[in-house]
């Protein structure tokens, strides 16, 4: 399938939801076979809907997104309106001359061309033409321009474009053209493109680049992808697209594939920060011991040595070697707007007593989420879905876990008070905090596998406590035992499987389908003692979570469903600590 959802084919799917079961094609793998009358199940736990079958292909065609928010630069000689490139210099790669002329020389030795504008202003070299044995390199000491127009540069000893003047390069794409760019397996060059000063894309056209000896795209400043790109880059080698000093996406078309253990599709050593466009990236090495650090290391999708911030556009990841890594963030992640989906497939790495595990999304500072939609599947052995080693605060959007291990584990406080959030641990927690967990607001849905996991964990062995003081909750397999519950919670000792619910209070409700197995009993809450009914149908309202919850929908049919108060000392789902913090390991 396409890397898009069929939004408007889900949407008709659930104009009428019943409780009929679901047939879910990854259900035999997700469901180890064992009890699903919604009782206490210490196996694995499975689920259907969008969530548990959405893939991510490299897809080149179609229009970028129209989502964004207001382009970001670093400096604002970084736009390209601002700068005038009036003086043409043609290179014609299929036949390259010798020639000097108003301050720039250019020199040809065979297929191989080296320009130098020196200090002449606004410069811009038109190329064009193709070989199979040549390359480019720009040297001078102003900022300047290439206007790939049709060029094919393969070069199998080096870089094919080597933009080594330290000044800005503004590469445009020229409108209706299609320009590829690759090196051979000789030399030791950075990448297929390597650029010595910042790197600012531009323009309408396409370009494919592929790494054979290292990188794709190298930058040793910052790299800026603008609307209109459409660019695809391909490394056998390492990373798709490495850039030391930040990479920011406003635009474009950005497909990524990289193939070689523990490479990266993006890799910064400072900032990325993502506005718009469509960022598909594609890992398929495994994990591999880097001696020299002496840690076991695996693939990601995007890395940041710092922070990574989405405010608009869509990200597609997966990974699908042994310790990989959609998102690999060092610093905190901000996710304030944008499209995020992110599945990995591997399965553990393990080398020299140390080991890389599978992550959706793993960051070792903060992550913030105020908006937007965060999908993430694990499906490998120890595979968690979203992991913080300090604090995860949510207060709005979208985010939805269907995790291997834990689904979404914070190493410290965890707080909730606005959005929808689901988290589904098919092995172990839902909700996973190892300082205290607070929800406040929003509408949660966890589930956990069953005994001893429970829907919603927190670090009572080290002193701390889940508090409910609002939103909107259902837990399957209920909640940490010692919890303060300020809001009131009710229980519903068993639940049916692959069945939908609504959870009514006064004016508002959210329906829900439950898993195909999980764990003992159900808890809800919500502002003021609530309904729930089994078996309704379902029309209209807002869909979250691919299709496994509606917010105030249209509900008919349905029998209630008898509640009693719940207290924190019965977690449901398993016995004292809930999993222990950091869950269950192998």
């Amino acid at each position: 399938m396409k890397n898009y959802l069929a939004f408007g084919m889900l949407m008709a799917s659930v104009v009428t939801m019943t409780c009929c079961s679901s047939e879910d094609p990854m259900e035999e793998f997700y469901n180890d076979g064992g009890n699903n009358s919604g009782n206490m199940n210490n196996g694995s736990s499975g689920t259907t809907g969008e969530l548990a079958t959405f893939d991510v292909v490299i897809n080149t065609e179609g229009t970028e997104p129209t989502e964004s928010t207001e382009a970001y630069f670093p400096d604002e000689e970084d736009v390209m309106d601002d700068s005038k490139f009036t003086m043409e210099v043609v290179i014609d790669l299929s036949n390259p001359v010798t020639k000097t002329g108003n301050g720039v020389e250019v020199s040809a030795s065979g297929g191989h061309v080296t320009a130098n504008h020196g200090e002449t202003k606004g410069v811009c070299y038109v190329v064009s033409g193709t070989t199979a044995n040549g390359s480019l390199t720009i040297m001078g000491d102003k900022k300047y321009a290439v206007k790939l127009n049709g060029a094919n540069i393969t070069n199998p000893d080096s870089a094919a474009l080597n933009l080594l003047s330290s000044k800005r390069a503004f590469v445009i794409l020229a409108d209706g053209t299609t320009n590829t760019l690759a090196d051979g397996t000789g030399g030791s060059h950075k990448g297929a493109l390597y650029c010595k000063g910042k790197l600012l894309f531009n323009g309408t056209g396409t370009l494919s680049v592929t790494g054979n000896s290292n990188n794709g795209i190298h930058c040793a400043d910052y790299i800026v992808f603008n609307p209109g790109n459409n660019i695809y880059v391909k490394s056998t080698a390492n990373h798709g697209v490495k850039a030391n000093d930040g990479v920011f996406v406003n635009g474009g078309i950005l497909n990524i594939e990289v193939t070689a253990a523990a490479a990266k599709g993006i890799n910064c050593e400072s900032n990325i920060i993502v506005n718009g466009g469509r960022t598909t990236v594609l890992t398929t090495g495994n994990g591999t011991y880097d001696s020299t650090e002496g840690e076991a290391k695996g693939a990601a999708g995007i890395k940041a040595d710092s922070t990574l911030t989405v405010n608009g556009g869509e990200l597609w990841l997966k990974s699908s070697g042994s310790g990989g890594k959609g998102i690999n963030i060092d610093g905190d992640a901000h996710f304030n707007g944008g499209s995020i989906y992110v599945v990995t497939t591997g399965s553990q790495y393990r080398s020299n007593n140390d080991t890389s595990s599978p992550k959706g999304i793993k960051t070792d500072g903060n992550i913030s989420v105020g908006g937007g939609r965060i999908w993430v599947r694990t499906s490998g052995t120890n595979g968690e879905g979203i992991e913080t080693k300090k604090e995860l605060n949510i207060t709005g959007g979208e985010m939805a876990s269907y995790a291997y291990d834990d689904a979404i584990n914070s190493k410290s406080t965890m707080t909730i008070s606005g959005g929808y959030v689901y988290a589904h641990g098919r092995n172990n927690d839902g909700l996973d905090a190892n300082g205290n967990c607070y929800i406040k607001g929003g509408t949660v849905y966890a589930i956990c596998s069953g005994q001893p996991e429970v829907a919603i964990d927190a670090n009572t062995e080290g002193g701390y406590k889940l508090y409910v003081t609002g939103g909107t909750i259902v837990a399957v397999g209920g909640l940490e035992n010692g919890s303060s519950l300020s809001q009131s919670c009710y229980q519903s000792s068993s639940w049916s499987p692959n069945t939908w619910y609504t959870l009514t209070d006064g004016t508002s409700s959210f329906s829900f389908q439950t898993p195909s197995s999980g764990g003992s009993g159900l808890v809800v809450s919500t502002a003021s003692q609530p309904t729930l009914m089994s078996g309704v149908s379902v029309s209209g309202g807002t869909t979250f979570f691919g299709g496994l919850g509606i917010s105030n929908g249209t509900v008919s049919g349905g029998i209630s469903v008898s509640l009693s108060s719940y207290t924190s000392g019965n977690g449901m789902g398993g016995g004292p600590g809930g999993g222990g913090p950091g869950g269950w390991r192998w």
